[in-house]
């Protein structure tokens, strides 16, 4: 894994198009930079974003990157549908639908359709995507399902992401689960993660990737309108997310270098997950996870108390971005 991870939820045209050219761009764009961390679902555009990855991987050497992908979704087609499929938040047609499926043999047929539409030869991480619902069916037959799949070799390493920490945690504790994606609860806002989940994953040498780092947007742009997962942010966080985009600037560091630092200050944190969609985005996202951010800023934002004392922050000479964050 490399620090910064592309999250290829928007080349599969979350909320609004990518065309074809843009999403090629976007992955050259990140690997030009260092990126070597791809991360897809088929729930992300309806297996769109699966389609498009793997075409701009196809011809890389398939044992320079990492790519992951999700089961849990199985997508069954409607031939007759009409519409798009943004109730669901993807601009694409609604040619298939979504089927919850966290069986064992639901596991084993996401796997085969999902290498079908990658068009490569294996999958490094499979994450049981999403089980809040399915916890019990999760536990007892989708993760011994991927456990056999790996020992079988089709999988390099098992995950499970969401975004509530209890289940991520059981998941630590009672399985072998290698790495775990925890979306919006470790960031400069939030930083529920570290209750439990986090501490438990350093223990047992689980990895953590962290996703919504900017909290679907508030940490990337804090201004009225902005959204605090996916819900137009409260008044009270707007005002806290202003006074960090206040010390940051004090400190010559644009927030959102702040933000994508951040989690890498945790020793159980190998790479943070950014959503990407073109070329100017994963320049972007690269360089600000690489900027310099200084043991200031964290001491400012500990002194006037945006920042419990507790939590940790990361070293102010960053690695490089094309760095190995873990090595499995």
């Amino acid at each position: 894994m490399t620090e910064l991870a592309f999250g290829a939820a928007c080349i599969g045209n979350l909320f609004t198009p990518v065309t074809e050219a843009d999403a090629r761009a976007a992955v050259d764009a990140a690997w030009s930079a260092g990126v070597r961390y791809f991360d897809t679902a088929p729930h992300y555009g309806l297996g769109l974003s699966e389609q498009r990855l793997g075409a701009a991987l196809r011809d890389r050497p398939r044992d320079s990157y990492t790519l992951s992908t999700k089961v849990g979704r199985l997508l069954e087609p409607q031939p007759d549908a009409v519409g798009d499929d943004l109730a669901n938040g993807f601009a694409v047609p609604a040619t298939r639908r979504r089927v919850w499926d966290f069986s064992a043999d639901g596991v084993r047929r996401s796997i085969e359709s999902s290498l079908e539409r990658l068009g490569l030869d294996r999958i490094d991480i499979a994450y049981l995507h999403d089980p809040d619902d399915h916890g019990p069916q999760a536990l007892a037959e989708a993760y011994p399902a991927a456990e056999r799949l790996r020992a079988e070799g089709v999988l390099g390493a098992i995950g499970v992401g969401m975004n509530r920490t209890a289940l991520l945690t059981r998941f630590v504790r009672e399985t072998d689960v290698d790495v775990v994606l925890l979306a919006g609860r470790y960031t400069l806002l939030d930083q529920g993660g570290l209750t439990e989940l986090l501490p438990e994953a350093e223990r047992r040498g689980v990895s953590v990737v962290v996703g919504g780092a900017f909290n679907s947007g508030l940490l990337a742009d804090p201004r009225p309108g902005a959204t605090f997962d996916y819900a137009a942010a409260p008044d009270e966080l707007l005002q806290r997310a202003l006074r960090i985009k206040a010390v940051c600037e004090r400190h010559g560091v644009p927030l959102r270098a702040a933000a994508l630092r951040f989690p890498l200050g945790h020793p159980a944190v190998a790479s943070v997950l950014v959503g990407l969609r073109s070329a100017e985005e994963a320049r972007d996202a690269a360089a600000m996870i690489g900027h310099p951010v200084p043991d200031a800023l964290w001491a400012a934002l500990r002194a006037e108390g945006l920042l419990p004392e507790s939590v940790p922050v990361p070293a102010s000479v960053p690695a490089p971005v094309s760095a190995p964050a873990c090595s499995g």
